[in-house]
C-alpha cells in the first residue's frame, strides 16, 4: 500500500506540478553536461561530458518548471572535458577550446514550453537555452524528457555558429590521420538534473 501511495504521489505531481498546481518543485543534486562530437567522412560519434559545471538555480523552489529552470544557468570549465580518454582530452583543451577567447562555456535556459501530455508517457517539451562561447551567444533548442524525477535535454550546436571556425581547423589539423580528414562542425549537447517533488496537496 505504501509503495502504491509513492507511486500514485509521484504521477500526481508530474502531472500537476509541471502543469503549475499546488506541488513544490526544486532541483536535486547535480548537473551533468555531455557532449557528442563527430569525425571521419563516416561521422563516427565521440561523446564525453564535463567534469566541472557549476550550476546556479533562478530558485531554490517553485510550483513548476518556468519557475524553477527559466533564469538558470551553467558555467562549464572547459579543461574539465573528459572523454575517457586522457590523450585525446589534452588535445581537445590545446588545439579546440584553448583556441577560444575563454576557458568557459556558459548556458541559460531563457523559456521552457511543455508539448501536449500523454497520459502514461513522460513528459516532454522544448527549452530555449542561450549558449556563450568564444564570446558569442546563440540560442539552441533543446528537447526535454522528464520522467519519474529524470530531466534530460538534449540539442545540436554549430561551431562555425560561434566565429569558432580556427579552432575547428586546428583540431582537425592535429587529428587529421586519426579523423581520416575530416571534423565535423556540429555537436550534439544535452544535460540531465533531477527534480524533486515535495508533497502535493489534492484540492
Amino acid at each position: 500500500l505504501i509503495a502504491l501511495f509513492l507511486v500514485a504521489t509521484m504521477s500526481y505531481a508530474e502531472e500537476m506540478g509541471t502543469k503549475g498546481g499546488s506541488c513544490i518543485l526544486s532541483q536535486d543534486g547535480a548537473v551533468s553536461v555531455s557532449w557528442k562530437a563527430y569525425k571521419t567522412p563516416a561521422k563516427a560519434g565521440v561523446g564525453g561530458i564535463f567534469n566541472s559545471v557549476k550550476y546556479t538555480a533562478v530558485a531554490p523552489k517553485g510550483n513548476n518548471f518556468r519557475e524553477i529552470l527559466v533564469g538558470s544557468s551553467v558555467v562549464i570549465d572547459t579543461k574539465s572535458v573528459n572523454s575517457k580518454n586522457s590523450g585525446r582530452d589534452e588535445k581537445l583543451v590545446k588545439f579546440f577550446f584553448e583556441q577560444m577567447s575563454s576557458k568557459n562555456i556558459t548556458a541559460k535556459i531563457v523559456d521552457i514550453k511543455s508539448n501536449k501530455r500523454e497520459r502514461g508517457k513522460p513528459k516532454t517539451g522544448v527549452m530555449s537555452v542561450g549558449v556563450t562561447m568564444n564570446g558569442v551567444t546563440k540560442n539552441v533548442p533543446m528537447s526535454y524528457v522528464f520522467n519519474k524525477g529524470d530531466l534530460s535535454a538534449t540539442g545540436n550546436i554549430d561551431i562555425l555558429d560561434f566565429s569558432a571556425s580556427k579552432a575547428l581547423s586546428a583540431i582537425n589539423k592535429a587529428c587529421y590521420d586519426l579523423h581520416e580528414g575530416k571534423t565535423w562542425s556540429d555537436v550534439e549537447i544535452g544535460f540531465q538534473t533531477n527534480i524533486k517533488f515535495d508533497l502535493c496537496e489534492t484540492k
